[in-house]
């Protein structure tokens, strides 16, 4: 079921991360977000554990969501940040094999949390790569790729140090971005969860099943509804061998994804458009 209480207090408060200037207010709203969405996750589970009503009303569901076109490039990236949201709210994803859409497996609410912080973020990302590669701070920079030599019959694969393209730098800038942003989610989670705990603690043992045994059955309904929908096959990974790597580059996005404000940009109202990179 759908709660569009809680995603109308969840964009409040990405507004508000959007509307300060200040890195510090942007972080707390940011945090107060993630939390927020923790403690609805926390409360379907409680709910669920104590009343057969509402384990029967709310179910896991699956939802399609779509990430941009294909033959784009960069898709991975963006992939990537979804994936990152996704496991910081007790979500699991299936990827296209082209990066166009993942597939997210878990409860509505938790779904909907994801995609309002995925449409916030994702064009964050964008523009803060956007800026990066007109900055130009990456030329002059180098990228280690591994590369097939053929000599005859024979062919190796080596490591080779190229100068950083544009391209490349964008890749690694984004995968950075979007790794710092999953850290910086599951941290507030986590916060969430411990304050849960304590204030469980303080009130002394008035029920009968825990937050973290709640959350603990949630998990493991989600999982074994994955393994009874999920077709997918192999396992995605967020980048491939043949791709770039350049520790600048993501040592610029890793800092973008630090002072990335959680907040909604207003020129973007779609809440669930397909992105082209």
């Amino acid at each position: 079921m759908r709660d569009d209480k809680l995603l109308t207090r969840i964009g409040g408060l990405l507004r508000q991360a959007e509307g300060t200037d200040n890195e510090h207010e942007a972080e707390a709203f940011m945090a107060a977000a993630q939390r927020l969405a923790t403690a609805a996750s926390i409360d379907l589970a409680m709910a669920r554990a104590h009343d057969p009503a509402a384990r029967k009303a709310a179910a896991p569901i699956t939802r399609q969501i779509e990430i941009g076109k294909a033959g784009k490039r960069g898709l991975r990236t963006y992939v990537q940040l979804f994936v990152q949201i996704a496991q910081a709210n007790d979500v699991t994803c299936d990827v296209a094999s082209n990066s166009t859409f993942v597939i997210a497996y878990g409860f509505e609410t938790d779904i909907d949390a994801c995609e309002a912080l995925y449409t916030s973020l994702v064009i964050q990302m964008v523009a803060a790569s956007d800026a990066y590669l007109k900055s130009g701070a990456y030329k002059g920079e180098t990228a280690r790729q591994m590369v097939t030599k053929t000599a005859g019959y024979r062919r190796r694969r080596v490591v080779e140090e190229k100068a950083l393209s544009p391209i490349t730098a964008r890749l690694n800038f984004q995968s950075a971005f979007a790794a710092r942003i999953g850290t910086r989610l599951r941290a507030a989670r986590d916060e969430q969860q411990r304050e849960t705990v304590r204030i469980e603690t303080e009130s002394g043992p008035a029920r009968s099943v825990s937050s973290a045994v709640a959350l603990r059955d949630k998990q493991l309904e989600i999982k074994d509804f994955y393994r009874s929908e999920s077709k997918a096959r192999g396992t995605w990974r967020a980048s491939s061998a043949t791709a770039g790597y350049s520790s600048a580059a993501r040592q610029a996005g890793d800092r973008a994804g630090r002072r990335a404000r959680i907040g909604a940009d207003r020129e973007f109202g779609a809440p669930r458009g397909a992105l082209e990179s």
